[in-house]
Protein backbone atom coordinates (compact mmCIF):
# COMPACT_ATOMS: atom_id res chain seq x y z
CA UNK A 1 0.00 0.00 0.00
CA UNK A 2 1.32 3.56 -1.03
CA UNK A 3 0.94 6.51 1.08
CA UNK A 4 0.28 10.20 0.53
CA UNK A 5 0.16 13.00 2.41
CA UNK A 6 -0.68 16.81 1.62
CA UNK A 7 3.31 18.01 1.48
CA UNK A 8 4.40 20.08 -0.78
CA UNK A 9 7.96 21.56 -0.64
CA UNK A 10 8.54 19.76 2.41
CA UNK A 11 5.31 21.86 3.78
CA UNK A 12 2.37 19.88 5.47
CA UNK A 13 -0.41 21.66 3.67
CA UNK A 14 -4.10 22.10 6.19
CA UNK A 15 -5.96 23.53 3.64
CA UNK A 16 -8.83 21.60 2.98
CA UNK A 17 -9.88 22.81 -0.61
CA UNK A 18 -6.31 21.16 -1.62
CA UNK A 19 -6.84 17.91 0.64
CA UNK A 20 -9.99 17.52 -1.49
CA UNK A 21 -8.41 18.57 -5.09
CA UNK A 22 -5.41 16.07 -4.02
CA UNK A 23 -8.07 13.22 -3.46
CA UNK A 24 -10.11 13.87 -6.71
CA UNK A 25 -6.75 14.16 -8.74
CA UNK A 26 -4.72 10.58 -6.95
CA UNK A 27 -8.49 8.94 -7.43
CA UNK A 28 -8.66 9.78 -11.07
CA UNK A 29 -5.11 9.58 -12.59
CA UNK A 30 -2.49 7.92 -10.29
CA UNK A 31 -2.24 4.66 -10.79
CA UNK A 32 -0.05 2.09 -8.88
CA UNK A 33 -1.50 -1.06 -9.11
CA UNK A 34 -1.32 -1.18 -5.27
CA UNK A 35 -3.77 0.41 -2.84
CA UNK A 36 -3.34 3.95 -1.52
CA UNK A 37 -3.49 5.78 1.69
CA UNK A 38 -4.34 9.78 2.03
CA UNK A 39 -4.82 10.65 5.65
CA UNK A 40 -4.97 14.44 6.14
CA UNK A 41 -5.64 16.48 8.56
CA UNK A 42 -7.11 20.02 7.68
CA UNK A 43 -8.45 23.12 9.39
CA UNK A 44 -11.89 24.28 9.57
CA UNK A 45 -14.22 23.59 6.71
CA UNK A 46 -17.63 22.96 6.03
CA UNK A 47 -17.91 20.65 2.80
CA UNK A 48 -21.01 20.67 0.84
CA UNK A 49 -22.83 18.38 -0.97
CA UNK A 50 -22.64 18.49 -4.58
CA UNK A 51 -26.68 19.33 -5.23
CA UNK A 52 -26.58 21.49 -1.93
CA UNK A 53 -27.42 25.09 -2.11
CA UNK A 54 -24.62 26.25 0.12
CA UNK A 55 -26.28 29.82 1.11
CA UNK A 56 -29.39 27.70 2.49
CA UNK A 57 -26.82 24.93 4.52
CA UNK A 58 -24.61 27.08 6.14
CA UNK A 59 -24.57 30.21 9.14
CA UNK A 60 -22.38 32.55 7.01
CA UNK A 61 -22.05 34.88 9.99
CA UNK A 62 -20.70 31.90 12.03
CA UNK A 63 -18.58 31.04 9.14
CA UNK A 64 -16.83 34.69 8.64
CA UNK A 65 -16.68 35.49 12.08
CA UNK A 66 -14.56 32.39 12.71
CA UNK A 67 -12.65 31.92 9.29
CA UNK A 68 -14.34 28.54 8.45
CA UNK A 69 -13.60 27.38 4.94
CA UNK A 70 -16.52 26.31 2.61
CA UNK A 71 -15.84 23.71 -0.31
CA UNK A 72 -18.33 21.80 -2.51
CA UNK A 73 -17.35 18.19 -3.11
CA UNK A 74 -18.09 16.10 -6.49
CA UNK A 75 -20.07 14.02 -4.22
CA UNK A 76 -23.79 14.43 -3.56
CA UNK A 77 -24.95 14.00 0.51
CA UNK A 78 -25.27 16.12 2.49
CA UNK A 79 -23.10 19.46 4.44
CA UNK A 80 -20.53 18.12 7.47
CA UNK A 81 -18.25 20.39 9.64
CA UNK A 82 -14.69 19.38 9.26
CA UNK A 83 -11.44 20.68 11.94
CA UNK A 84 -7.97 19.90 12.99
CA UNK A 85 -9.46 17.57 15.73
CA UNK A 86 -9.55 14.82 13.59
CA UNK A 87 -7.46 12.56 11.10
CA UNK A 88 -9.46 11.89 7.73
CA UNK A 89 -8.63 8.70 5.96
CA UNK A 90 -9.07 8.77 2.51
CA UNK A 91 -8.31 5.18 0.71
CA UNK A 92 -8.13 4.36 -2.86
CA UNK A 93 -8.36 0.86 -3.27
CA UNK A 94 -8.60 -1.45 -6.00
CA UNK A 95 -11.71 -3.21 -6.88
CA UNK A 96 -12.73 -5.51 -4.08
CA UNK A 97 -16.21 -7.37 -4.49
CA UNK A 98 -16.37 -8.36 -0.77
CA UNK A 99 -14.90 -4.29 0.66
CA UNK A 100 -17.32 -1.99 -2.07
CA UNK A 101 -20.62 -1.44 -0.43
CA UNK A 102 -19.14 -3.28 2.87
CA UNK A 103 -18.38 -1.16 5.40
CA UNK A 104 -17.72 -3.42 7.88
CA UNK A 105 -14.66 -4.96 5.82
CA UNK A 106 -14.02 -1.39 4.71
CA UNK A 107 -13.71 -0.40 8.60
CA UNK A 108 -11.33 -3.09 9.45
CA UNK A 109 -7.90 -2.05 9.23
CA UNK A 110 -9.01 1.38 11.13
CA UNK A 111 -10.79 -0.67 13.93
CA UNK A 112 -8.32 -3.11 14.43
CA UNK A 113 -5.17 0.09 14.22
CA UNK A 114 -7.55 1.82 17.54
CA UNK A 115 -7.52 -1.19 19.36
CA UNK A 116 -3.58 -1.44 18.85
CA UNK A 117 -3.59 1.79 20.15
CA UNK A 118 -6.04 1.02 23.40
CA UNK A 119 -8.85 2.16 22.02
CA UNK A 120 -10.63 -1.90 22.58
CA UNK A 121 -14.30 -0.63 22.41
CA UNK A 122 -14.63 1.13 19.39
CA UNK A 123 -17.31 -1.01 17.20
CA UNK A 124 -19.13 -0.19 14.02
CA UNK A 125 -22.71 1.45 14.33
CA UNK A 126 -25.16 1.50 12.07
CA UNK A 127 -24.60 1.20 8.45
CA UNK A 128 -21.66 3.68 8.38
CA UNK A 129 -20.33 4.48 11.36
CA UNK A 130 -17.82 3.70 14.06
CA UNK A 131 -18.94 4.10 18.32
CA UNK A 132 -17.66 4.06 21.75
CA UNK A 133 -20.67 3.44 24.44
CA UNK A 134 -23.00 4.83 21.61
CA UNK A 135 -21.20 7.76 21.20
CA UNK A 136 -20.11 7.89 17.21
CA UNK A 137 -16.59 8.46 16.75
CA UNK A 138 -15.99 8.43 13.06
CA UNK A 139 -18.45 8.06 9.76
CA UNK A 140 -17.62 6.41 6.61
CA UNK A 141 -18.56 7.04 2.72
CA UNK A 142 -17.13 5.25 -0.59
CA UNK A 143 -17.97 5.45 -4.05
CA UNK A 144 -16.48 3.95 -7.83
CA UNK A 145 -14.50 6.00 -9.53
CA UNK A 146 -12.38 4.28 -12.85
CA UNK A 147 -12.80 0.92 -11.45
CA UNK A 148 -11.43 1.77 -8.27
CA UNK A 149 -13.37 1.91 -4.55
CA UNK A 150 -12.54 5.64 -3.43
CA UNK A 151 -13.55 5.99 0.03
CA UNK A 152 -12.64 7.57 3.19
CA UNK A 153 -13.75 8.27 7.30
CA UNK A 154 -13.04 10.36 9.98
CA UNK A 155 -11.37 9.61 13.60
CA UNK A 156 -12.74 12.26 16.20
CA UNK A 157 -9.67 12.54 18.31
CA UNK A 158 -10.39 15.74 19.71
CA UNK A 159 -14.21 17.38 19.05
CA UNK A 160 -15.12 21.41 19.49
CA UNK A 161 -19.01 20.45 19.90
CA UNK A 162 -20.08 24.51 19.43
CA UNK A 163 -19.03 24.70 15.71
CA UNK A 164 -21.38 21.15 15.21
CA UNK A 165 -24.32 23.00 16.41
CA UNK A 166 -24.19 26.59 14.91
CA UNK A 167 -21.80 26.05 11.70
CA UNK A 168 -24.71 24.39 9.90
CA UNK A 169 -28.00 25.37 9.53
CA UNK A 170 -30.26 22.09 9.52
CA UNK A 171 -28.13 21.06 12.50
CA UNK A 172 -29.02 24.24 14.53
CA UNK A 173 -32.64 24.19 13.48
CA UNK A 174 -32.85 19.77 14.58
CA UNK A 175 -31.31 20.46 18.11
CA UNK A 176 -31.94 24.14 18.61
CA UNK A 177 -33.80 22.64 22.05
CA UNK A 178 -30.96 20.69 23.12
CA UNK A 179 -28.15 22.48 21.77
CA UNK A 180 -24.27 21.25 22.64
CA UNK A 181 -25.35 18.88 25.40
CA UNK A 182 -27.88 16.67 22.47
CA UNK A 183 -24.00 17.05 20.42
CA UNK A 184 -22.03 15.84 23.30
CA UNK A 185 -24.60 12.95 24.18
CA UNK A 186 -23.92 11.32 20.37
CA UNK A 187 -20.43 12.30 19.45
CA UNK A 188 -17.52 10.82 21.52
CA UNK A 189 -13.23 12.03 21.42
CA UNK A 190 -11.42 8.68 20.84
CA UNK A 191 -8.41 10.44 22.54
CA UNK A 192 -10.27 9.68 26.60
CA UNK A 193 -10.39 5.57 25.74
CA UNK A 194 -7.00 5.66 23.77
CA UNK A 195 -4.17 3.54 26.37
CA UNK A 196 -2.35 5.98 28.38
CA UNK A 197 0.80 6.34 26.91
CA UNK A 198 -1.17 7.86 23.86
CA UNK A 199 -3.66 10.50 26.11
CA UNK A 200 -1.27 12.94 25.40
CA UNK A 201 -0.77 12.86 21.58
CA UNK A 202 -1.10 15.67 19.23
CA UNK A 203 -3.46 15.01 16.32
CA UNK A 204 -0.26 14.77 13.92
CA UNK A 205 1.50 11.88 15.98
CA UNK A 206 -2.14 10.21 16.07
CA UNK A 207 -2.22 10.43 12.36
CA UNK A 208 1.24 8.36 12.20
CA UNK A 209 -0.19 5.67 14.99
CA UNK A 210 -2.67 4.96 12.84
CA UNK A 211 -0.53 4.79 9.65
CA UNK A 212 1.97 2.71 11.09
CA UNK A 213 -0.67 0.84 12.30
CA UNK A 214 -2.31 -0.13 9.13
CA UNK A 215 0.99 0.08 6.76
CA UNK A 216 2.37 -2.57 9.61
CA UNK A 217 5.44 -0.66 10.10
CA UNK A 218 7.69 0.93 12.88
CA UNK A 219 8.74 4.20 11.75
CA UNK A 220 7.31 6.15 9.22
CA UNK A 221 10.19 6.37 7.08
CA UNK A 222 9.32 2.87 6.23
CA UNK A 223 6.77 3.53 4.36
CA UNK A 224 6.10 3.20 0.46
CA UNK A 225 5.63 6.77 -0.72
CA UNK A 226 4.37 8.65 -3.74
CA UNK A 227 5.02 12.33 -3.85
CA UNK A 228 3.32 14.43 -6.20
CA UNK A 229 5.18 15.59 -9.04
CA UNK A 230 5.02 18.65 -10.48
CA UNK A 231 2.68 18.03 -13.21
CA UNK A 232 0.84 16.57 -10.64
CA UNK A 233 0.63 19.24 -8.84
CA UNK A 234 -0.30 21.60 -11.67
CA UNK A 235 -3.55 19.82 -12.43
CA UNK A 236 -4.29 20.58 -8.88
CA UNK A 237 -3.48 23.70 -8.82
CA UNK A 238 -5.87 24.24 -12.03
CA UNK A 239 -8.52 21.88 -9.88
CA UNK A 240 -8.53 24.22 -6.82
CA UNK A 241 -8.86 27.85 -9.51
CA UNK A 242 -11.47 26.53 -11.32
CA UNK A 243 -13.30 24.26 -8.58
CA UNK A 244 -12.41 23.72 -4.84
CA UNK A 245 -11.57 27.64 -4.25
CA UNK A 246 -13.77 29.26 -6.72
CA UNK A 247 -16.45 30.94 -5.36
CA UNK A 248 -19.05 30.06 -8.22
CA UNK A 249 -18.10 26.19 -7.89
CA UNK A 250 -18.98 26.74 -4.15
CA UNK A 251 -21.65 29.38 -3.80
CA UNK A 252 -22.40 29.63 -7.09
CA UNK A 253 -23.77 26.15 -7.70
CA UNK A 254 -26.12 26.45 -5.96
CA UNK A 255 -29.61 25.45 -7.15
CA UNK A 256 -32.25 28.82 -7.61
CA UNK A 257 -34.03 29.80 -4.55
CA UNK A 258 -36.16 32.62 -3.14
CA UNK A 259 -36.28 33.95 0.17
CA UNK A 260 -37.47 37.10 2.17
CA UNK A 261 -36.26 39.15 4.65
CA UNK A 262 -37.93 42.21 6.71
CA UNK A 263 -36.16 44.82 9.39
CA UNK A 264 -37.64 48.01 11.24
CA UNK A 265 -35.07 50.63 10.61
CA UNK A 266 -34.87 54.16 11.81
CA UNK A 267 -36.08 54.55 8.43
CA UNK A 268 -38.96 52.21 8.77
CA UNK A 269 -40.32 49.05 7.80
CA UNK A 270 -38.14 47.49 4.84
CA UNK A 271 -39.16 44.14 3.10
CA UNK A 272 -36.81 42.40 0.58
CA UNK A 273 -37.91 39.40 -1.56
CA UNK A 274 -34.91 37.75 -3.73
CA UNK A 275 -34.44 35.17 -5.97
CA UNK A 276 -31.29 33.94 -6.19
CA UNK A 277 -29.87 31.94 -8.95
CA UNK A 278 -26.29 30.27 -8.94
CA UNK A 279 -25.46 32.57 -6.35
CA UNK A 280 -26.56 35.93 -8.05
CA UNK A 281 -29.58 37.79 -7.45
CA UNK A 282 -31.97 37.42 -10.35
CA UNK A 283 -35.23 39.20 -9.42
CA UNK A 284 -35.34 41.61 -6.40
CA UNK A 285 -38.68 43.19 -5.09
CA UNK A 286 -38.63 46.34 -1.63
CA UNK A 287 -42.08 46.95 0.06
CA UNK A 288 -42.15 49.34 3.07
CA UNK A 289 -43.27 52.23 4.62
CA UNK A 290 -40.07 54.76 4.28
CA UNK A 291 -40.21 57.87 2.60
CA UNK A 292 -37.93 57.70 0.00
CA UNK A 293 -38.13 60.14 -2.97
CA UNK A 294 -36.79 57.66 -6.13
CA UNK A 295 -38.35 55.01 -8.02
CA UNK A 296 -37.29 51.73 -5.86
CA UNK A 297 -37.22 49.78 -8.97
CA UNK A 298 -34.06 51.83 -9.85
CA UNK A 299 -32.84 49.83 -6.40
CA UNK A 300 -34.18 46.89 -7.87
CA UNK A 301 -32.63 46.86 -11.17
CA UNK A 302 -29.18 47.91 -8.80
CA UNK A 303 -28.83 44.38 -7.46
CA UNK A 304 -29.66 42.59 -9.88
CA UNK A 305 -26.80 40.09 -10.86
CA UNK A 306 -25.09 40.99 -7.96
CA UNK A 307 -23.24 38.43 -6.16
CA UNK A 308 -25.15 37.47 -2.33
CA UNK A 309 -21.69 38.71 -0.73
CA UNK A 310 -21.61 41.39 1.50
CA UNK A 311 -18.71 42.67 -0.42
CA UNK A 312 -20.51 42.57 -3.97
CA UNK A 313 -23.47 43.93 -2.31
CA UNK A 314 -22.35 46.74 -0.81
CA UNK A 315 -20.33 47.84 -3.88
CA UNK A 316 -23.41 47.88 -5.54
CA UNK A 317 -25.54 50.18 -3.13
CA UNK A 318 -22.78 52.23 -2.92
CA UNK A 319 -23.15 53.56 -6.19
CA UNK A 320 -26.69 55.15 -5.60
CA UNK A 321 -27.83 57.57 -3.02
CA UNK A 322 -29.56 55.44 -0.65
CA UNK A 323 -31.26 58.28 1.34
CA UNK A 324 -32.84 59.09 -1.94
CA UNK A 325 -34.56 56.05 -2.43
CA UNK A 326 -35.16 55.09 1.48
CA UNK A 327 -34.61 58.07 3.57
CA UNK A 328 -32.69 57.66 6.93
CA UNK A 329 -30.82 54.23 5.22
CA UNK A 330 -27.84 53.35 5.03
CA UNK A 331 -25.99 50.80 2.28
CA UNK A 332 -24.81 48.79 5.75
CA UNK A 333 -28.24 48.66 7.01
CA UNK A 334 -29.99 47.13 3.77
CA UNK A 335 -27.04 44.45 3.35
CA UNK A 336 -27.61 43.22 7.13
CA UNK A 337 -31.38 42.78 6.14
CA UNK A 338 -30.66 40.85 2.80
CA UNK A 339 -27.77 38.82 4.92
CA UNK A 340 -29.65 38.43 7.68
Amino acid sequence: MYLIEPIRNGEYITDGAVALAMQIHVSQNIFLNEDILFPYICDSKVEIGRFQNTAVEINQDYLDEHGIQVVRRDTGGGAVYVDSGAVNMCCILEKDDTIYGNFKRFYEPGIHALHQLGATEVVQSGRNDLAIHDKKVSGAAMTLIKGRIYGGYSLLLDVDYEPMVKVLKPNRKKIESKGIKSVRSRVGNIREYLAPEYQNVTIHEFKDLMVKEILDIDDMNDAKRYELTDADWEAVDEMLASKYKNWEWNFGGSPRYEYNRDARLAAGTIDISLSVEKGRISACRIYGDFFGQGDIKDVEEQLKGVRVVKEDLLKALSEIDITYYFGKATAEELVDVILS
